[in-house]
C-alpha cells in the first residue's frame, strides 16, 4: 500500500506541476469545493495538517486569486476560507488529472474487482478509524 501511495503521489505531483499547481493545493481546493466556507482550523483538521502549514497553503492560493479569507459574521476573529470563481477551472483540471491517475492505476482490474477493492479499502479504513486512539489513551498505555 505504501508503494502504491508513493507512486501515486509522484505521478500526480508531476502532472499537477505541469498544470502550475501541487497535490497539496489540489487537496485544499477539492475540500473547499465540498465544504463551503470552513474556518482555517476546520480545514486543517479535514486535511490532517498543522494549522501553520495550512495557513501557508491558503496564503499561496489567495495570492493566486483562487481562495479568499472572509471574516466570520458571528466572530470577526475567525476567518472562513472560500473559493473564488477563478478556482473552478483549476479544480476541474486537477480533478481530471486525479481521475486519469485513478483510471491508469485501476486499469488492470475489472469493474467487479474495482468494486471489491473499494469495498475492502473502505472496510480497512473504517477499522483504522474505529481503532484510532486518542492521545490520552496512548499516554495512559505507555506507563503500564
Amino acid at each position: 500500500m505504501h508503494d502504491i501511495a508513493r507512486r501515486s503521489r509522484y505521478w500526480f505531483d508531476a502532472r499537477a506541476r505541469s498544470a502550475g499547481s501541487t497535490r497539496a493545493q489540489w487537496r485544499v481546493l477539492f475540500n473547499l469545493a465540498r465544504v463551503d466556507g470552513p474556518t482555517q482550523s476546520e480545514l486543517a483538521d479535514l486535511l490532517d495538517v498543522e494549522r501553520i502549514t495550512l495557513c501557508r497553503m491558503v496564503d499561496r492560493l489567495a495570492e493566486a486569486g483562487l481562495v479568499e479569507r472572509r471574516a466570520d459574521p458571528a466572530d470577526r476573529r475567525v476567518w472562513r476560507i472560500h473559493l473564488t470563481e477563478r478556482a473552478a477551472p483549476v479544480i476541474d483540471e486537477l480533478t481530471h488529472i486525479a481521475d486519469e491517475m485513478e483510471n491508469n492505476i485501476l486499469e488492470p482490474l475489472s469493474i467487479e474487482e474495482r468494486a471489491t477493492l473499494t469495498d475492502l479499502l473502505i472496510k480497512v479504513r473504517n477499522n483504522m478509524r474505529d481503532r484510532d486512539e486518542l492521545p490520552e489513551q496512548i499516554s495512559a498505555g505507555a506507563g503500564q
